[in-house]
């Protein structure tokens, strides 16, 4: 490369960095090239639920920042949350409530720019006074009303300003508001997150929508984010709730970012039932389209990691357990050798066997077998003799890899979903409170 192109690729770069420090600042950002195409997706409209958003300056200017959802009496609602120990008072307080009676309407209130968390008892003031005025508003019972911040640690959350927007929250409240809603609780993500899914059972069609919000801070302790999934079907509570629990676990719990769990992480799921069909434990259609509408919101997540270029699905099979083969899994993804790799386009396959080595589960470098995409790279604790590294090269310049290990000591599988590390993750988050 000459000098002179030398210089502009620099300037480039230059130019991109300068162009990512604005939008940390801002809080606008653009789209990531690992957004689905077309945008938000047409959902499917769920009976017995609205939605609202509205700006209220909780941090942000010029954006909606709150949304609200209100949900028909008799619906059920199940939720799986953070297991950090600093979680926030409305992670708290959704806790104690999930599994109550579901009588009476609910609602669910969340907003953007500040988390609610690390405010001692300001926190739970602020929780306490929006929930009650959300129950005297909307009518629903104050033990039915969830509320979810994101954001900004360890700063007072002025309550007062969500709690001034109700009144035109509720006036302003559409079963078609999904969209609206899914924007209102970004924050650094660059594109609002949605997800649907129609299920033919009992001669009635059973719908289910979901929206997330989550870019960085994602690690698999549960969600790392905030998610809202919703559907007319008929699903008693403690059904609901395993359903719940099991498919996190192959979903939400099965991506990572950056290693860090937040300290706001929220999945609720809240079944109408207008449908008019009930699910049973046996009704294993009703639980694909769900694992399906989980799974593309988790990925969407890890799409929108911050500053990412590449998404990444670690496959890990051989292992002594699933256990075992899921630690590798993480071991991988997490790294950010590997990662730094990924993103450079570095075929570096060497950072792969590093963290299979330092994951602490079961492995012998002499029975490791390693795949770039269809491209056999390692066998048997050696590089292969056919691997050629421009080939590696060239496949490493995809948006999509997959990185398939086999630790060949058993049968255990995980697959777990990441994306790269870039100079775009660290300009987002060195000025994340400026």
């Amino acid at each position: 490369m000459g000098q002179k192109a030398k210089i502009r690729k620099l300037e480039r770069k230059v130019a991109r960095l300068k162009a990512e420090l604005r939008a940390a600042k801002t809080h606008t950002f653009a789209v990531s090239p690992l957004a689905p195409k077309g945008g938000f997706p047409r959902l499917p409209a769920i009976d017995g639920v609205r939605f609202s958003a509205v700006e209220a300056g909780v941090r942000y200017a010029g954006r909606a920042d709150v949304m609200l959802a209100v949900l028909d009496p008799g619906t059920t609602i199940a939720g799986v949350f953070t297991k950090s120990a600093t979680r926030s008072a409305p992670v708290r307080d959704c806790q104690a409530k999930i599994g109550g009676s579901p009588s009476g309407s609910g609602a669910f209130i969340v907003n953007s720019g500040n988390s609610n968390a690390f405010t001692g008892s300001n926190g739970e003031v602020a929780v306490a006074t929006i929930t009650r005025e959300v129950a005297r508003i909307t009518g629903a019972p104050e033990n039915r009303v969830y509320s979810a911040s994101t954001g900004v640690i360890g700063e007072p959350l002025p309550f007062e300003r969500i709690t001034a927007k109700l009144t035109e929250l509720t006036e302003t409240l559409s079963p078609d508001g999904i969209e609206s809603a899914a924007r209102a609780i970004m924050t650094t993500d660059t594109y609002p997150k949605g997800a649907g899914a129609t299920v033919e059972l009992e001669g009635k069609r059973v719908r289910i929508a979901g929206i997330a919000k989550g870019s960085g801070m994602i690690a698999p302790d549960m969600a790392t984010m905030l998610v809202y999934i919703f559907t007319d079907a008929q699903v008693e509570q403690s059904l609901l709730q395993g359903m719940l629990s099991e498919l996190t676990d192959k979903t939400f719990n099965n991506i990572t970012v950056d290693s860090d769990t937040s300290t706001s992480d929220t999945l609720l799921l809240a079944a109408t039932g207008r449908s008019g069909v009930t699910i049973t434990a046996d009704t294993e259609a009703f639980r694909q389209a769900l694992e399906s509408v989980m799974l593309d919101l988790a990925q969407q997540v890890v799409r929108d990691g911050e500053g990412a270029t590449k998404f990444v699905e670690v496959r890990v099979t051989g292992a002594l357990s699933d256990a075992d083969a899921r630690t590798h899994a993480l071991a991988i993804a997490n790294s950010p050798l590997v990662k730094t790799a990924v993103a450079g386009e570095d075929p570096n396959w060497g950072r792969v066997v590093m963290a299979v080595g330092k994951s602490g589960a079961a492995a012998d470098r002499d029975t490791l077998t390693i795949h770039f995409g269809d491209i056999l790279v390692a066998a048997q604790g050696w590089v292969s003799p056919d691997y050629r590294e421009e080939d590696g090269a060239a496949y490493m310049k995809n948006d999509e890899l997959v990185i398939a290990v086999d630790i060949g000591l058993g049968t255990g599988s995980a697959t777990v979903w990441t994306c790269d590390l870039t100079h775009g993750y660290i300009e987002i988050n060195a000025d994340y409170r400026s």
